[in-house]
């Protein structure tokens, strides 16, 4: 009796051993058969994604053969050069002591002037600013012939320009205890020398 009830113990613990077995078994079939659609799917997802990769790489090395074609029409045209312009010289000179307004008297005689001819004015002109703007002049074709390699003689005044610098404020003492002011004014001349056009 013992032992028959033992073997009906063990025999149940062995189908229920089998049992799970099995189920696993087929579990795992199930998984397999669902696994291979998805699979299969996956390679033709991948083979469309590299078909179009190829597709759009050709259309790349096409467009790029078309681009390197039209590259040497564009060369061929030969764009028109803008004229050469004519270099500028200038020099300046800084808190002159003459009064602006006496120094733009003589600036406008000589302005657009060849710098022989105004060379010539400023050396027989009686005011007193002709005298620094005469030396200015000369340092600007000084400077054409030094740092730009030019002909000094060969220039012309493009410009010329006086502007207002700091006034010197003095006084004078005057009758009966009082002062009076005296503005002693101070210029900065600018001029640009330009090649003569022949």
């Amino acid at each position: 009796m013992a032992d028959e009830q033992k073997k009906a113990k063990k025999e149940p613990a062995k189908k229920a051993e089998k049992k799970p077995a099995k189920k696993a078994a087929a579990k795992k079939e199930g998984r397999e058969k669902k696994a291979a659609p998805k699979k299969a799917a996956k390679k033709e997802t991948k083979g469309k994604k590299d078909s179009k990769a190829a597709k759009g790489k050709e259309k790349k090395a096409e467009s790029k053969k078309a681009a390197a074609k039209k590259e040497p029409a564009k060369k061929a045209a030969p764009k028109a050069k803008a004229p050469a312009t004519p270099p500028v010289v200038k020099a300046s000179a800084r808190y002159v002591r003459v009064a602006p307004r006496k120094a733009r008297l003589i600036a406008d005689q000589v302005r657009g002037m060849h710098i022989e001819s105004a060379r010539a004015l400023l050396q027989f002109s009686p005011r007193g600013a002709a005298h620094p703007i005469h030396k200015l002049i000369n340092s600007a074709a000084a400077n054409a012939e030094n740092n730009h390699e030019l002909i000094g003689d060969e220039m012309r005044i493009a410009s010329i320009t006086v502007d207002e610098g700091p006034t010197l404020r003095r006084f004078r003492p005057r009758a009966m205890g009082r002062a009076t002011p005296i503005n002693k004014r101070t210029s900065h001349i600018r001029v640009a020398l330009t090649p003569v056009e022949d």
